[in-house]
């Protein structure tokens, strides 16, 4: 009898033992890309007064009219797709799409477009637009394109420490050796060889000052740039997250360091104030984050520059712990 009970112990302890040695993959909520809000957008008369179709990865739902979107249903996720007020003009700007896998199945589909607002003798503005999504909030309305980054809230809170992020992905790469940089009002410019789209995720350990200015230091780190066609999608991909100091790690490539001062993400301080969040240094490998932050685009780099038609979809993104 104790010979039996003691085998059963031992047999419970293994599976027990094992089962917190297996891989457990946490999905990212509404990271299977299959919920959708359409919002219906009048835009202005002096430019045509035409219904432009935002997508917000949200509960399913149609919302009609120019209402600012604000996170809804628990859903993390915003995207470049805005409503805008640009000199007393409503206009609506999409580059995130829902797109069917089959079977009821959707994904997410990231698109670097040309958006265009002309009217004769008042205005004229071609904005590149790289379309991208990414855990965090989008303040609508936009009022301006001097500042990219200054209405968008990075990352959210998170302390845990996964070992990589997973996600299928599909790249549509065209066939041309150009990138056109176009951030609005001015020249629109054609730049030599073709951009990339890009998958990131990135954890940091953020502090306030007295002043409410916000710092950070980065405590891991995955990101890949992909710049050819696939042969369909691949599946389960999976970027690692190394911590700690990883410039002189194999495969360290400089688009991996830490985020320049000119290109400062942007979140809201202890008084709801939006300020740049200001990644000062590496952190230590066992260091415990704040923040989360994961962000695909269909263009990589500065802001208004990419070549138009890259197309990345994206699709089951989760943590691997």
């Amino acid at each position: 009898m104790f010979t039996r009970l003691y085998s059963s112990l031992m047999i419970f302890l293994g599976v027990a033992v094992g089962s917190a040695m297996a891989e457990t993959v946490v999905p990212i909520s509404f990271g299977n890309m299959n919920n959708w809000e359409v919002r219906l957008i009048p835009e202005s008369g002096i430019i045509g007064g035409n219904t432009k179709t935002l997508y917000a990865i949200a509960p399913n739902d149609t919302v009609d009219g120019n209402i600012a979107y604000k996170n809804k249903g628990g859903s993390p996720w915003a995207t470049c797709n805005i409503l805008a007020h640009v000199k007393g003009i409503t206009k609506g700007s999409n580059a995130v799409f829902p797109d069917s896998r089959g079977a009821g199945n959707r994904a997410a589909k990231l698109s670097t477009m040309i958006e265009r607002v002309k009217v004769i003798g008042l205005i004229n503005i071609d904005v590149l637009v790289g379309g991208s999504i990414f855990l965090g909030e989008m303040i609508e309305p936009i009022t301006s394109t001097s500042n990219p980054y200054g209405n968008m809230v990075m990352g959210v809170p998170f302390t845990k420490r996964p070992k990589a992020l997973q996600f299928d992905y599909k790249l549509l790469m065209p066939d041309s050796n150009e990138r056109t940089y176009s951030s609005g009002f001015g020249r629109k410019k054609t730049l030599p060889g073709h951009d990339e789209a890009e998958v990131y995720i990135i954890l940091q350990r953020r502090w306030e000052d007295a002043n409410g200015n916000l710092y950070a230091k980065r405590v891991g780190t995955g990101r890949e740039r992909y710049g050819k066609t696939t042969d369909g999608w691949v599946n389960g991909h999976r970027i690692e997250v190394k911590y700690g100091d990883i410039t002189g790690q194999p495969g360290y490539k400089d688009y991996m360091g830490l985020i320049p001062e000119d290109k400062c993400y942007y979140a809201r301080n202890s008084k709801g104030v939006m300020v740049p969040v200001h990644e000062v240094g590496w952190d230590s490998p066992d260091a415990t984050p704040t923040h989360l932050m994961v962000m695909a685009s269909a263009a990589s780099g500065t802001a208004y520059i990419g070549t138009v038609g890259l197309t990345l979809w994206v699709d089951n993104f989760g943590l691997v712990y």
